[in-house]
């Protein structure tokens, strides 16, 4: 635990130092706000929270993905791995690290935005939990790219394409059955379908948020085999 709470500390520094990542967590709360504030709720045909669902599915989507790639790739490329390595920290340790912290500011976010929303309380915690849930499903996903790549330009290469993906397909899907029906795989639709309709089960969505979790798990276990944490 002494591992983990080290580089959470470190993690928390660099973020501050990154003016770039902290633009990422503070956009899409800002965006849904000024957009649900200034054209939702000044308008008749326009729901309320029809901005905010929007962007908090796109933002569990990105932030805490390209947070978490970039943060690991970065320490591949400046060899700061090999003294973690050597000085005892295991993989779990180092992802608990990097992640809690990751988690953390993603769990801040989405209180943020469910504060913006009009929701009953009921609805506001449904809201954070599917928020939370999809941000460390985002996290897994970007950790395994993170130590896929080499470098720092490597992990943005590989995200931005991954992200895009995971954000637009639910945006099309609402407008595509056919789109919908093959988004329907991907954690970031499922988080979708849930804010956006409250009144549907969230058994199903949770249930496919958490295949993805797996398998990111997955992902990041065969990534660490092959690549390790030297860098």
């Amino acid at each position: 635990m002494r591992s983990s709470k080290a580089i959470f500390f470190k993690q928390m520094k660099d973020v501050m130092k990154n003016r770039m990542v902290l633009i990422q967590f503070i956009l899409f709360p800002v965006m849904a706000f000024i957009m649900t504030e200034l054209v939702a709720k000044s308008s008749d045909e326009i729901p309320n929270n029809m901005f905010l669902t929007m962007f908090a599915a796109m933002f569990a989507g990105m932030g805490p993905l390209v947070t978490t790639a970039g943060a690991i790739a970065e320490d591949r490329e400046k060899k700061s791995l090999r003294f973690l390595v050597m000085a005892g920290v295991k993989p779990h340790e180092y992802l608990m690290g990097i992640g809690g912290f990751v988690l953390l500011v993603s769990s801040i976010v989405s209180v943020f935005f469910g504060l913006i929303g009009d929701f009953t309380a009921a609805e506001l915690l449904k809201f954070i939990l599917i928020l939370i849930f999809g941000s460390l499903t985002s996290i897994l996903l970007g950790a395994a790219i993170g130590i896929f790549s080499k470098n720092q330009q490597t992990a943005t290469a590989i995200s931005v394409p991954v992200f895009m993906i995971l954000s637009m397909c639910p945006l099309i899907a609402q407008f595509n059955e056919t789109a919908e029906k093959i988004a329907g795989i991907l954690y970031t639709q499922q988080i979708n379908a849930v804010v956006n309709d409250f009144s549907v089960s969230a058994v199903k969505p949770v249930l496919i948020i958490l295949a993805n979790l797996i398998v990111f798990v997955v992902l990041f276990i065969l990534a660490y085999k092959k690549k390790g944490l030297k860098g």
